[in-house]
């Protein structure tokens, strides 16, 4: 890692577990804090901003020391230079969004500090809302506004605590395409907690699993996922994560094929110009497997792959088959009745059938 990586090395008691962590994050891009209700994430999040002391802790965000244990070191929150994002927007209703946006930048000294705010307006699209109030904002509008305000502070990292959790479907959708933005565009970690699986698919660059306070697993978001010891996921939930680009768009038949490393998918038009890169999503129960390279079917997306690892399901009649198609990964979920009659083993060579394949990002 390098020297603008983040460390959080933490140990803190909760009723009923310990918050037991040793991670090494990336110093740009979103990790994901990922798992149940109650398994830790929020208040890994609430150790890194300082909200928690944890009595063994050693935090360090691009270098700076923010807590250690054993040199007596812990740096209150109002010292760290982090932007903290909540499930509500906590406005002030009282200021219009500039207003509002003006206060969040009350402790910044920068020189900068004006253009930092206009940059963080117009990474949000919230140009044209300074003069509202936040009575007069939709719930995305006030959250987009939430996270311009955390911006303009000049954060070293941004926390995000489920900031979307308080909004309806709807209005999720209007906010994950800026959160993509941010992701893209900013030199910037950023920690974002979340139990929405189609959160976690679509902005994870690397991803963090969290149990009962333990780490189960983490990496970058394209290997957990399809990693099946342990696996993330089991049952309806499997799936892959795959990185793409738009190479051709058939207009006749509203199609676009994907470029992935390893051979290509094609997939429903999504209005995607060609030569855009794309993150997809394949549901193992969507990946089939034959011997031969199928013929006369329906099924559209055909890749030649190798057998890797087998693991349980979660019911005894199936398991999920992990399956290396070039550098790319893909999860099959098959029944173990199948899996013997075709006398399938690691190392094999087979031809993965995919069926369906999701549009994420």
């Amino acid at each position: 890692m390098s020297a603008e990586a983040l460390h959080i090395r933490v140990q803190l008691p909760r009723s009923g577990f310990e918050l037991s962590t040793d991670l090494q994050l990336p110093g740009r891009g979103i990790s994901v804090l990922f798992g149940p209700s109650g398994s830790g994430k929020t208040s890994l999040l609430r150790c890194v901003a300082g909200l928690e002391r944890a009595r063994q802790a050693r935090i360090v965000v691009g270098g700076e020391v923010w807590q250690d244990h054993q040199a007596g070191v812990f740096v209150p929150t109002h010292r760290r230079s982090l932007g903290y994002v909540f499930q509500e927007a906590s406005l002030f209703d009282h200021l219009d969004v500039l207003g509002n946006l003006h206060y969040g930048q009350r402790r910044v000294r920068s020189a900068q500090a004006r253009a930092t705010l206009d940059a963080a307006v117009e990474l949000l699209g919230i140009g044209h809302l300074l003069q509202r109030r936040p009575g007069h904002l939709s719930g995305g509008e006030r959250q987009r506004v939430a996270i311009a305000r955390a911006l303009a502070t000049e954060p070293r990292v941004l926390l995000l605590d489920e900031p979307l959790a308080a909004l309806d479907p709807a209005r999720r959708q209007d906010v994950l395409p800026w959160l993509e933005r941010l992701r893209d565009e900013l030199s910037l970690p950023m920690l974002y907690v979340t139990h929405s699986v189609d959160e976690l698919a679509r902005l994870a660059d690397h991803l963090v699993v969290l149990e009962h306070g333990q780490v189960k697993v983490s990496g970058p978001a394209a290997e957990v996922m399809s990693a099946i010891h342990p696996p993330v996921f089991d049952g309806e939930r499997a799936a892959s994560l795959l990185q793409g680009q738009v190479v051709e768009r058939d207009l006749p038949w509203h199609l676009m094929r994907v470029a992935i490393p390893g051979g290509s998918l094609w997939l429903r038009d999504g209005d995607v110009p060609v030569g855009a890169a794309v993150r997809l999503r394949v549901l193992a129960r969507d990946v089939s497997l034959t011997l031969n390279e199928p013929e006369g079917t329906s099924i559209q997306n055909h890749l030649p792959c190798v057998m890797g690892e087998v693991a349980d399901d979660a019911h005894p009649s199936q398991c999920l088959v992990q399956l290396r198609c070039g550098p790319s990964l893909l999860l099959a979920r098959v029944t173990r009745r199948a899996l013997q009659q075709l006398g399938l083993q690691a190392g094999d060579a087979v031809w993965a059938q995919v069926k369906s394949v999701a549009l994420v990002a």
